[in-house]
């Protein structure tokens, strides 16, 4: 099983309330990747249309071809596990005078936490695919140290478990990681069309999780 991973937001949360980790998964990874390549050259504007890369937020697209788009690939049963975080709500041990810093160990949790939503997985592999300049603050071999000692215990005995970072305009899971993302970013932040974009994926959320509900700052509680 191949998940894809991306996130959006800002744990600083200097450009917005939340960040969310969003990954997916589907039965054939070459079927999507076709299927996408054949609705860019057909939809998509002309500067846009043999572009290795179209992230959610090309100032090309316009609302409407978002939005199209998104039930395009929702049509192509992809499965959606993904995590959201209020960043007000983030605990103490990752502040400092109040302000969040310990951010690459936060990420490595949240990220944890939300391919923890696959389980139980019964498969012989689990590969986990992302964006190489995903990683925040924090060395890619404790990362992924991290990441294999949460999961590896619960996967099956002898299941291959990887974590590759790719360059997203090789990827074409990544760039679709990067749509679903970017949707419900819109959603959380309460922005245009942001309940739309969530309608359209809706049908395709196996599991959602928000970290952290319970915590808040002394400056909220003042």
């Amino acid at each position: 099983m191949h998940s894809y991973l991306d996130e959006t937001g800002n744990l600083l949360g200097d450009s917005g309330k939340y960040f969310v980790v969003a990954t997916f998964t589907i039965g054939d990874s070459r079927r999507i990747t076709k299927a996408f390549r054949q609705w860019q050259r057909s939809k998509f504007p002309r500067i846009l249309k043999h572009q290795t890369e179209v992230k959610f937020n090309d100032s090309h697209l316009t609302e409407e071809l978002r939005l199209k788009t998104l039930q395009f690939l929702a049509k192509q049963d992809i499965r959606i596990f993904y995590t959201f975080v209020k960043v007000s709500n983030i605990p103490k041990e990752y502040r400092k005078k109040g302000v969040v810093h310990e951010t690459g160990l936060l990420y490595t949790e949240i990220v944890a936490s939300t391919l923890e939503l696959y389980l139980p997985i019964l498969e012989p592999e689990f590969i986990v695919i992302r964006d190489h300049r995903s990683l925040k603050s924090v060395t890619l071999g404790l990362f992924n140290e991290t990441i294999k000692r949460r999961l590896l215990p619960q996967l099956l005995a002898k299941a291959i478990f990887q974590i590759k970072a790719v360059d997203s305009t090789t990827s074409t899971g990544v760039q679709i990681a990067d749509w679903v993302c970017g949707s419900l970013g819109r959603y959380y932040e309460e922005k245009k069309l942001g309940q739309e974009f969530y309608k359209a994926l809706k049908n395709n959320i196996v599991q959602e999780k928000e970290l952290f509900p319970n915590n808040w700052t002394r400056a909220e509680e003042k």
